[in-house]
């Protein structure tokens, strides 16, 4: 099998290959999405096949999706109550932000939250300047005017209804889901679009003279050759490691945290609220994530070895868990925050960890595997080199990245909290220039939509939003009082929010509600859409 730089320089008739080196959600995902963008039950001349290891297990300790996860199943053609059943799968709204901005005092505590839905949108006005002109010490909090979902999900409330349309719904959402079991439903849907699964354990890597991967070796079967192999091994990085590339782009001096502890715990009474968002509670060196599932609970202590110990980061988190599963075994994961900046090189390309990692905040790991996937889907050239596509390919995932970092430095530099893990992370020198040169402007200014181009952004100006004024960022717009004179059409329009709020909360089920009815439907029973009765 050829081993040149393009996936289709074989000539007519040839099997033209694309192995994936690793299972898991990176490696699922990217199976079953280019079996479904490049026709493969189709087209019997591709083929792509997945090795995975037999020796290497995924953890499902439960993990959050950004609202683009929506778009990829449905894309992939995976029924959405079947991935809520068979994944464990709960719904997220957003994340709540737990003594960030502040210590929390005995019996009080800061919170705010980052809803997944935009601010509420008028075409002939817009509310955030109303809303900052506004006294603090009354206004409402900026998620709550701005959107009901901090109301729905604050109540418990779920962001559709059963009877709505596959993926849709009146607000906009995620999940939180079991990692396991998503990568055993996607691998399963990948072998139904013609993806081969071999298990087996890679045991070397040979490297033609170009320095591109001539083919690969495994312990059981031999060797594999392909065209273009896709290295989705985790932070190993089995593949990618092995080709001449820039070296690995570390952003510690940045994002601080290197390490967490996870854990999993049973759910409680089966009456207790099942919440519809992720929960970040900050501590003294980072903070806790927990994330509720069907029948089950993921948390995790995120933390800065160099802040914070091994032994105190346990207390931590099992502090927080209480003492009635106080003794839970708990996995510690390391980590290194950064990227390659050069994950497409020559006929390899790495997707998920072994491309990058830089942590858990805002979920952004499974976002970054879909825009990759996404782009190599379209950017793999039908004949000749592949050399200028992967170029391309690596300016737009070194952009993202670089964006992803500015908006998770946000949640830390803004904060209040005197420890020194969260005093280091608002000096000035460890705050990127593009993110300073942002946060002197928005003293005077808003965040706005020219502030971002969103080809290679994750999150959008009104997300960075959410995050300075949950924070309680101050952008001074006094001097401007005069120009916003509509104040009696910004109060009816608040005012419409909050009725739109009451009336979601009448109409919206539970959350509990939801996942029990959807678990008590069987996929050929489901419901057609219905009227959204929101929309209006």
């Amino acid at each position: 099998m050829s081993t040149s730089s393009s996936l289709s320089s074989t000539p007519t008739g040839t099997r033209r290959r694309i192995l994936i080196v690793g299972g898991g959600t990176a490696g699922w995902l990217t199976a079953a999405y280019l079996a479904k963008a490049l026709r493969l039950a189709e087209r019997p001349h591709l083929e792509v096949t997945v090795l995975e290891s037999p020796d290497i297990s995924v953890v499902g300790v439960g993990e959050g999706t950004f609202p683009t996860i929506r778009a990829t199943l449905q894309y992939l053609g995976i029924d959405e109550w079947r991935f809520v059943r068979e994944t464990a799968a709960t719904f997220k709204q957003g994340i709540r932000f737990v003594d960030w901005a502040q210590t929390p005092q005995v019996g009080a505590h800061h919170q705010f939250f980052h809803p997944f839905e935009a601010p509420y949108y008028a075409e002939d006005l817009n509310l955030v300047p109303y809303w900052l002109l506004q006294d603090p010490a009354t206004r409402a909090p900026f998620a709550e005017a701005m959107t009901l979902q901090y109301r729905v999900a604050e109540a418990g409330r779920a962001p559709k209804r059963v009877h709505e349309g596959p993926y849709a719904a009146p607000l906009n959402y995620a999940y939180h889901f079991d990692a396991l079991k998503l990568a055993r439903l996607l691998g399963e849907h990948a072998r139904q679009l013609g993806v081969r699964h071999v298990e087996g354990t890679l045991n070397g890597v040979a490297r033609t003279p170009t320095g591109a991967i001539g083919h690969i070796e495994t312990l059981q079967h031999g060797r594999f050759d392909a065209d273009l192999y896709i290295d989705c091994t985790g932070f190993r990085a089995e593949l990618i490691s092995q080709l001449p590339s820039k070296p690995f782009h570390s952003v510690r001096d940045v994002l601080f945290a290197d390490r967490a502890l996870t854990c999993k715990l049973s759910t409680e009474a089966p009456d207790a609220v099942m919440e519809s968002c992720t929960i970040a509670t900050a501590h003294e060196a980072g903070w806790i994530w927990d994330i509720g599932l069907n029948g089950s609970r993921g948390l995790g202590c995120v933390y800065a070895s160099s802040h914070l110990s091994d032994e105190r980061a346990a207390e931590i988190l099992r502090a927080h868990i209480g003492p009635q599963q106080a003794e839970v075994a708990l996995r510690r994961i390391p980590f290194e925050a950064g990227y390659r900046p050069q994950p497409w090189v020559k006929n390899c390309v790495a997707i998920g960890l072994s491309a990058g990692f830089l942590e858990p905040l805002e979920s952004t790991g499974l976002v970054l595997i879909e825009a990759a996937v996404g782009m190599l889907a379209e950017m793999l050239p039908h004949s000749g080199p592949m050399d200028a596509p992967a170029r391309r390919f690596n300016e737009l995932m070194t952009a993202r990245y670089e964006n992803i970092v500015n908006f998770l430095k946000l949640h830390y530099c803004l904060s209040q909290r005197p420890e020194p893990f969260w005093r280091d992370n608002a000096a000035s020198s460890s705050i990127p220039e593009r993110l300073a040169e942002f946060l002197e402007q928005w003293t005077l200014r808003p965040p706005g939509r020219f502030d971002f181009v969103l080809d290679t952004e994750t999150f959008a100006f009104f997300n960075y939003q959410y995050i300075l004024y949950g924070m309680g960022f101050q952008t001074d717009l006094s001097a401007a009082r005069a120009d916003f004179a509509e104040t009696a059409q910004a109060e009816k329009l608040f005012a419409k929010i909050r009725r739109f709020g009451d009336r979601a909360l009448t109409d919206l089920p539970s959350h509990r509600s939801l996942i029990q009815q959807i678990h008590a439907l069987s996929s050929q029973s489901r419901v057609r859409p219905a009227v959204n009765a929101l929309s209006a």
